[in-house]
């Protein structure tokens, strides 16, 4: 992929200098680093990222800063990826900022969860993109706080489309399914069809468009 250049917001030092030497090391650059959203805001201002990766919790109050400072730069830069990556899940911004951008861009990671570097560094180009990641964690949080209307979904594409909405390929859900790519396939083309996502779209636009749906279900 090609190189990123990306602004980092987070309120600990060595957290923001790891990721600085991290994204180094896949020739990705870090033009700004932040510990609080104004700092956010005007890195974003004088550097024009390709990409943001900030926390949620944040100076003053450490509560949910730098989320709203997300949600704020999306509102003055419609285009711009975001990737949340957090200790916390706070989902009643998490859907406002997940629905703000139906082309994608977007991200929902937690810290804990991020296993593998390649997985994170993957994720970040995928978010820079256009595409959606988010972790099922965050996913099940969003879940809890409403009923699921998706009536028209089988059992077992609603299974697709839960790891769908988890960021895994085709690929991936042939393997947790333990099935034909030729069988996730069809399935993904019926869950277009059932949440009347247009055919002139592309399958991406299509599958953000239809996770989105999936979110914000209630």
């Amino acid at each position: 992929m090609a190189r990123l250049r990306l602004v980092i917001a987070d309120d600990a030092v060595l957290l923001r200098e790891g990721l600085v030497a991290l994204l180094a090391r896949f020739s990705h650059e870090v033009v700004a680093v932040a510990g609080d959203a104004d700092g956010l805001a005007a890195a974003v201002a004088e550097h024009a990222p390709d990409i943001v990766v900030t926390d949620v919790r944040m100076p003053p109050t450490f509560a949910d800063e730098g989320l709203r400072a997300a949600l704020a730069l999306r509102r003055d830069h419609p285009r711009l990826p975001i990737l949340i990556l957090s200790q916390y899940v706070a989902a009643a911004y998490a859907d406002t900022l997940l629905a703000s951008t139906p082309d994608g861009g977007v991200g929902y990671l937690l810290k804990d969860r991020v296993l593998q570097v390649r997985d994170f560094v993957d994720a970040v180009e995928r978010v820079a993109a256009g595409g959606c990641v988010i972790d099922p964690e965050v996913v099940r949080h969003l879940l809890a706080r409403r009923r699921s209307p998706l009536a028209r979904l089988t059992p077992r594409e609603r299974e697709v489309l839960a790891l769908m909405a988890e960021g895994r390929s085709n690929a991936a859900i042939t393997r947790a399914l333990i099935v034909s790519e030729k069988v996730v396939g069809k399935h993904i083309s019926s869950i277009f069809t059932k949440l009347d996502l247009p055919a002139d779209n592309t399958d991406d636009h299509r599958r953000v468009r239809a996770v989105l749906a999936y979110l914000r279900s209630s």
